[in-house]
């Protein structure tokens, strides 16, 4: 009888480990089941140099799996498998091993990022603008800008840029050409790419206009450089068309332009900062308030920033007066054009006793 028990037990042995086999692998695969069969999407982001085990809580902790223990296992059997780092677009119907696969892959979510390149701002502005937005430096930025082999190329693709933004007193040769506008961008777009979009806006609102540069004296790089200078002097389109005027009328006369727009511009400053008698004196083809006499009768060497269709207009379009000076209202803004020096002068001793006395 003590024989016949000992076979018995021998027998159920291997039974029980099998039946528990089974159960632990009929467990381990159902762990890896999708956790809902509901269509629920769920954003995940597998961050920058993230071990394993750290994805695997992740995944955890936004329900999208049923056991960490279980597809770490996994994850140990297949230790070839690459988790790469990423912005995903996962569903909670998703099983372990299409997660998985997601993310070895790389099928990452593609995000746009949407910024606003403001009216008369400058290179300067725009290095920053993308910095802030997207994962380049200034420098970065900048190093592009200043690629003679991309101007190179840029120049070839559009008829607007021409040789004369290769001029080597040029701060940046893309200053001017840049559109303000509202930009939607992919996150992962390049430097070049980012330009090539807002340079084609440009080409598309340049065609919109009636240049008539045929019959014009000035090419699109001069029209452009005026147009950044009464962007940032006029501050509406009545103005704006009286300080085009202006810049004709000396250009016609053989003065300098006189303006402290393009002094700024000249020796990078703000427009918050104050310029210096050594700032306004100083011999630079931007500097139009310079005393040297080199600037007579020309428009600095290109634009001093980035102006509105509304400016281009302006200077297409200038006011029909015979206007040589102006004077602002430093209390108001206001903005008063003269013919004669004299008036000028008068009205400029009127404002100042006006504001001396707010």
């Amino acid at each position: 009888m003590k024989k016949i028990r000992l076979k018995k037990k021998v027998v159920v042995i291997p039974i029980v480990f099998l039946v528990i086999s089974f159960l632990m692998l009929g467990l381990y695969g159902f762990s890896l089941t999708s956790v809902s069969k509901n269509n629920e999407i769920v954003n995940f982001t597998v961050q920058s140099g993230a071990s394993k085990i750290s994805i695997v809580n992740d995944l955890k902790t936004a329900g999208l799996i049923r056991s960490k223990t279980a597809l770490l296992v996994y994850l140990y059997f297949n230790s070839d498998l690459n988790l790469q780092a990423g912005k995903y677009e996962l569903n909670r119907n998703m099983d372990a091993n299409t997660i998985l696969k997601t993310i070895t892959e790389g099928n990452v979510k593609m995000e746009t990022v949407k910024f606003t390149f403001v009216e008369g701002k400058n290179m300067n502005d725009f290095a920053k603008l993308i910095s802030d937005n997207f994962s380049y430096t200034v420098e970065e930025v900048k190093e592009v800008l200043a690629s003679k082999e991309f101007t190179q190329e840029l120049i070839q693709k559009y008829d607007f840029l021409t040789d004369e933004v290769l001029n080597g007193n040029i701060y940046y040769a893309l200053e001017g050409y840049l559109y303000p506008d509202t930009y939607e961008v992919m996150e992962n777009a390049s430097i070049k790419e980012i330009i090539l979009k807002m340079l084609d806006n440009t080409s598309a609102k340049l065609s919109s206009l009636d240049l008539n540069l045929g019959e014009s004296q000035y090419t699109i790089h001069e029209i452009l450089t005026m147009a950044s200078i009464v962007e940032l002097e006029g501050s509406n389109n009545e103005d704006r068309a009286s300080f085009a005027q202006v810049i004709y009328k000396r250009l016609e006369m053989g003065m300098t332009l006189g303006m402290d727009t393009t002094t700024y511009y000249a020796v990078q400053k703000s427009r918050s900062e104050g310029l210096t008698s050594n700032d306004l004196a100083s011999v630079n083809p931007y500097n139009t308030r310079t005393t040297s006499g080199s600037m007579a009768g020309k428009l600095p060497v290109g634009p001093i920033g980035n102006p509105s269709i509304d400016a281009i207009k302006a200077v297409l379009n200038p006011s029909d007066t015979d206007y040589v000076y102006f004077v602002a209202n430093t209390c108001t803004g206001e903005t008063f054009f003269t013919k004669e020096l004299a008036e000028h002068l008068k009205k400029s001793r009127e404002l100042k006793e006006i504001c001396a006395t707010n």
